[in-house]
Order: structure tokens, then C-alpha cells, then sequence
């Protein structure tokens, strides 16, 4: 009963407790006891305190002394010492309650993504879950979130927010089925990815999400954080399966179009090494990057053979903007929304054509 009490207690009580009772209801002193298994007095009492552990060794030899089996010290042991790493893992959860608030844990548990839950012990440990992560104070350690501490284009955008709609993505990536990566069949969808823009989202995302799979990418769509200020995303999970993330924030469908178009740039051009994450680098070669990304997005979207002409007829109408927008198979509110970025339609022209998504794409 007692050493059945001692390896269940969740107090960390040292075998060498266990020990000194057993030997002393033997009749066997300390000095005595070291005697006869041939070891340093002193050793002894270090592991009666608790300041020695039970090797192997040692187990043998009290098992031939005392008669306790070593697979009963042993136990003892593990059991100690998994008690007091227990208890120096709840001091060190305590101590980053105070990085709680940058976390935007009411929105991530809204989402499913952490238990709802005020107790702050167990916000800390949900979120260490959620990352994959022994300590909070881990996550800038990972390669993947880099980005999101790295970000200085928007002060007051928020890493830790950025690193949590990433693991969102990064966990439901995991759990969709795709082929192995192929760059030229994503090349060759590339037109028939454009094409769906003319759908409602509820027709256009189930089609999207299989042709991306279909070419080794698997697609994301998660709700926006406050404080990410991020439409897309792009990073690898292994050499054969892309992920391109993007958020609903603005719901204006013309941004979507781009920010995927942007991302599948990232993943045809650039480095499968690096996670590329929207608007959240200074750096000057980061920022070549995003450039040739958002070519590649403008380009394809509207080749600039097709549409430097219609700009140069200076004919901006309703119906010519939904004339042209059919020649070349987009939805009017793309071309609207290019027209107002290159500064040739103000913000409120032509708006009844730019449009917003009502519902969310990734419920369909």
C-alpha cells in the first residue's frame, strides 16, 4: 500500500523516503546500509534526501540488499522525478499568464481553435497545444512564424495573431488530401482557376479547392484576426504539398482574386523554403519578391495585352467594363478594381460592379 501510494501521489516525495522506512523496519542503519551495498555514506543519504537519483545500479544493489525488487525502485524514481517536472512545467505555464494579451485568444476559441476557458493556467497550456510548442516563448524560435515576427510595415499589427491564423491554416492543411506537387499542371489550371471568378463563392470554392489539390496545393480559407491586416499567405508542409492561406478580410471579391492569383505567384516563383506572408517584410529582397508575386497576380489576371487596349479607348461605362470583363473571362469587378488601383476610375466609380462576398467560401 505504501509504495503504491507513493507512485500515485502527486506530490514529489523522494523514494529515498521509501527507502529509510524500509531499512529502519529491517533494522539496517544508513552507515550500515552503505556497507553492504559497498557505497559512500554520504551517497546514501543524498538519496534518502532526495539529491541522488536511483540509477540502475543502485536499484540492483537494493534489491539484493533489502529485497525490493529494482523494478520497484526504479518506478519510485521515475515517478519523482516526473512529479517535479511536472511541477517546474506549472511554474513556468505561471509565468507567461503575462503574455496572455497578446494572444487573440476570445476570437481563436470563437473559432474552435482553443477551449473557452477564463482560467488563465489553462489558456496558457490550450495555446501551447494549439502551436506545438513546450513554451510561448518558442514561438519566435520557429522557422514557419518568422515572417510574423519579422513584420514592420504595420506597427500595430500583432506576430502573435499572425502566428496564430498561420498554425490555423498550417493544422487544416494537414488534413486535406492532395496530390503530389506539380508545377506544371498548376501552370496549366491557371486559366481555369481565373475563369471560376465569375461564379457565385458558394460554386467557385469547392472547384477551386479540388484543382488546387489536384496540382499539390492545399487550399485555406480561415476568418481574419484582429491585428494581422493580411489577406494571404503561402509556405510549404513538405516538398510535394504546397499551402496557399487567405483570409475573408474586406470580403471584397476582387482583392480575393488577387491575393490568390499573388500567392500562387509565390508558390510558381520563389523559394519553397520561406513562408510568405503579406505585407510583413522590410526587407528589400522580400520585397522584390511581393512585387513579382503582385505582377504575376496583375498580369494574369488581365494580360497586358488585352488590357492596355481597352484603357487606351478611355471608355469606362458600366456596360464596357462588363463587356470586356466577358471577352476576357473575369468578373466586371476584378476589372473595377484595377481600374480604381492604377488610378483611372476614382474609389466610388463604377462601385454597384465592385463587389463583396456575402457569404463565406469556406463554408460551402
Amino acid at each position: 500500500m505504501m509504495t503504491n501510494s507513493v507512485l500515485h501521489s502527486d506530490l514529489a516525495v523522494p523514494p529515498g523516503e521509501f527507502l529509510l522506512e524500509v531499512a529502519e523496519d529491517l533494522g539496517i542503519s544508513q552507515a550500515d546500509l552503505a556497507r553492504r551495498m559497498g557505497r559512500p555514506p554520504q551517497a546514501i543519504n543524498e538519496i534518502i534526501k532526495g539529491e541522488k537519483m536511483i540509477t540502475p545500479e543502485t536499484a540492483i544493489q537494493l534489491e539484493h540488499v533489502l529485497a525490493v525488487p529494482a523494478h520497484i525502485w526504479m518506478g519510485l524514481e521515475a515517478e519523482y522525478q516526473l512529479v517535479k517536472a511536472r511541477q517546474h512545467a506549472t511554474e513556468t505555464v505561471e509565468q507567461e499568464v503575462s503574455m496572455l494579451d497578446r494572444f487573440p485568444y476570445r476570437h481563436m476559441a470563437a473559432f474552435a481553435w482553443v477551449v473557452k476557458t477564463r482560467d488563465t493556467i489553462r489558456r496558457v497550456q490550450e495555446l501551447r497545444r494549439f502551436f506545438g510548442v513546450a513554451s510561448l516563448h518558442r514561438l519566435k524560435g520557429v522557422k514557419a512564424y518568422r515572417p510574423a515576427f519579422r513584420q514592420a510595415v504595420k506597427s500595430e499589427s500583432s506576430p502573435e495573431a499572425l502566428v496564430a491564423w498561420l498554425r490555423a491554416g498550417e493544422l487544416a492543411a494537414r488534413g486535406i488530401d492532395t496530390r503530389p506537387y506539380d508545377d506544371k499542371g498548376l501552370r496549366a489550371n491557371l486559366a481555369e482557376i481565373r475563369s471560376l471568378s465569375i461564379r457565385t463563392p458558394e460554386a467557385f470554392f469547392p472547384a477551386l479547392k479540388q484543382t488546387l489539390a489536384q496540382c499539390g496545393v492545399g487550399f485555406v480559407l480561415h476568418p481574419h484576426l484582429p491585428k494581422t491586416y493580411v489577406t494571404g499567405a503561402t509556405f510549404w508542409l513538405a516538398s510535394d504539398k504546397a499551402v496557399l492561406m487567405l483570409s475573408n478580410r474586406g470580403s471584397w471579391a476582387d482583392v480575393f482574386w488577387f491575393s490568390l492569383f499573388h500567392e500562387i505567384g509565390h508558390i510558381l516563383l520563389h523559394d519553397r523554403r520561406h513562408t510568405f506572408l503579406e505585407d510583413t517584410a522590410d526587407d528589400p529582397q522580400w520585397k522584390k519578391q511581393e512585387r513579382e508575386a503582385d505582377e504575376f497576380a496583375r498580369d494574369t489576371l488581365m494580360p497586358p495585352a488585352q488590357y492596355a487596349p481597352f484603357v487606351a479607348r478611355r471608355k469606362f461605362t458600366a456596360a464596357a467594363i462588363q463587356a470586356f470583363a466577358q471577352d476576357i473571362g473575369i468578373a466586371p469587378g476584378i476589372v473595377v478594381g484595377r481600374l480604381q488601383h492604377d488610378k483611372i476610375l476614382a474609389p466610388h466609380q463604377q462601385h454597384a460592379l465592385r463587389v463583396r462576398y456575402q457569404c463565406n467560401p469556406h463554408a460551402a
